[in-house]
């Protein structure tokens, strides 16, 4: 494997036995648990273009750099400080920038034509399931813990968390997006974040498989012969080891069909549950800002029917909008700038969010087309 460090993102080329490249993208910020910054996607976003064109090219590996984390979100604060340089209510152009750019290479992602095997391995969340969703083949280990916790810095579900959650089996995908719960392999799997469960050990083994496999022109019979390749070192989780699995019918009942309120109350009651995980992710609500509950409430229902490009524009105005509220920059401080943990959410509980301020979230903040129009 030949491979150029740029900064933050490593890029190489895995050559294979019948003169086929694999392109490979490793995100390069172990200090910070390869955190996504808008200069990693800039970085990336190029290469991946370079590579859909290049028909010597077959597929891609993306994955991060350090045993503790694939990529552990966002850099949020970048964002923050952007945020705090504007006046309050005005836009910051770093917000702009990062969340149409972010979008649209997970949107690439997503749609890429060829095989993009993910490793999941160790801390997924935010955008590092952002880029983990899309791919092709995803890979988590043992150790691979993932979670969408934007409850508790302001924010919401984004990087197309809302095509994703609501795909999800059940009412699992609300459950996830209101209480951030932590999720392990045998959980992503059941969630259907996660298509193999290969040990963190074997990496090494498997990149060298794929060098030494024959491959196509054919992406259909590549992405086949991956899965094959990627079987042979499954080591799969028994279904008794998700606790997501396990209370799948309980979780369905709590959600409900009637209004956030109601669904709130009953999962605040299971913060007594013997089993410490739901019992934790019961008591997480109580934490995370009111508004983002109603945020992540109330995209999953506006996105249920749309396309992924659709979803992807509405994500776009919704977080844009955050980054003019109050909540989403008070978090970040709370837990990343000052960390006090101690966020003092506007307002302070869920009665005082009102239809106003949830649409103030969703207004459009952009001059002429769509920053996203293209997509799809």
């Amino acid at each position: 494997m030949t491979g150029v460090m740029e900064d933050s993102v490593i890029f190489g080329e895995i050559a294979t036995a019948g003169g086929r490249r694999f392109g490979r993208v490793t995100l390069n910020g172990p200090a910070t648990l390869n955190a996504l910054t808008l200069e990693m996607i800039d970085r990336m976003a190029p290469r991946f273009e370079a590579w859909a064109a290049d028909p010597s090219v077959v597929g891609i590996v993306l994955d991060g750099a350090g045993e503790k984390a694939f990529c552990a979100g966002g850099d949020v604060a970048a964002l923050y400080r952007a945020i705090r340089a504007e006046k309050p209510g005005d836009v910051p152009a770093l917000a702009e920038a990062f969340f149409e750019r972010e979008y649209r290479l997970d949107y690439r992602i997503h749609t890429f034509a060829k095989p993009v095997l993910c490793w999941g391995h160790g801390i997924v969340m935010g955008g590092g399931i952002g880029l983990l969703a899309g791919a092709s083949h995803r890979v988590v280990t043992h150790r691979s813990r993932l979670a969408m916790p934007e409850i508790g810095i302001g924010l919401y579900p984004d990087v197309g968390g809302s095509w994703f959650l609501n795909r999800m089996p059940g009412r699992l995908g609300e459950f996830l997006a209101l209480t951030g719960a932590p999720l392990n392999a045998a959980d992503a799997r059941f969630a259907g974040l996660a298509d193999f469960t290969v040990p963190h050990e074997e990496k090494a083994c498997v990149l060298e498989a794929i060098a030494g496999t024959d491959w196509s022109n054919g992406p259909d019979a590549n992405a086949a012969q991956l899965s094959r390749l990627l079987a042979g070192f499954e080591s799969p989780m028994a279904p008794e080891a998700s606790p997501l699995r396990r209370h799948f019918d309980l979780i369905d009942q709590t959600i409900g069909h009637d209004t956030l309120a109601e669904t709130v109350a009953r999962l605040q009651a299971l913060a007594d549950h013997a089993d410490p995980w739901l019992a934790a992710a019961a008591s997480s609500i109580a934490k995370g800002s009111p508004t983002s509950l109603a945020l992540a409430h109330e995209v999953l229902r506006r996105t249920r029917d749309m396309s992924l490009a659709e979803v992807f524009r509405l994500e776009y105005q919704l977080s844009v909008g955050c980054c003019t509220q109050h909540d989403f920059a008070e978090g970040v401080r709370a837990l990343l700038i000052d960390k006090d943990r101690t966020p003092k959410w506007q307002p302070a509980t869920l009665q005082g969010v009102t239809p106003a301020l949830i649409a103030e979230h969703f207004k459009a903040r952009y001059a002429g087309a769509h920053p996203l129009a293209d997509l799809g």
